[in-house]
């Protein structure tokens, strides 16, 4: 698979977990549960299904923790945060914490990204803001990034 065929299913990995984490907010179904549904009821052509996977486990598993992190850097506590964009966050510092061979900026124009497109409307700025202090704190941001 090329580059940019990787990066789009990454993409589209990303969405889909977006809409199943969306889902698991609403529901509190198992993790289980959901990729069943979404697997037998969603079109996942061109998907990166494991990615898809690692990213809902991961953040349903480590939800309390990801909150704890994303707190010192909210202006407000985080249930007070917009469903969409509290999920939007939270694959956001999954990435940033959980997968060191992602570039930040790509962690955060794919946050940025979908926050505009499902979040409410200033969301993206919220979003980009929150993790850009995150990644810094966090020793994510280089010099040459």
């Amino acid at each position: 698979m090329t580059a940019r065929g990787r990066f789009e299913s990454r993409r589209r990995a990303r969405r889909r977990a977006l809409q199943a984490l969306y889902q698991w907010q609403l529901t509190g179904q198992e993790a289980d549960e959901i990729l069943d549904q979404f697997r037998a009821a969603q079109d996942m052509t061109g998907v990166d299904d494991a990615y898809f996977e690692m990213l809902l486990r991961g953040v349903v598993a480590d939800h309390e923790t990801l909150d704890s992190e994303l707190q010192p850097f909210l202006d407000r506590p985080l249930d007070h945060v917009d469903l969409m964009e509290r999920v939007v966050l939270r694959i956001g510092a999954f990435e940033l914490l959980h997968c060191p061979e992602l570039p930040f900026k790509v962690v955060l124009d794919e946050c940025v990204d979908l926050a505009h497109r499902f979040g409410s409307e200033q969301g993206h700025a919220y979003v980009n803001a929150v993790l850009d202090r995150a990644a810094r704190t966090w020793g994510r941001v280089t010099d040459d990034a």
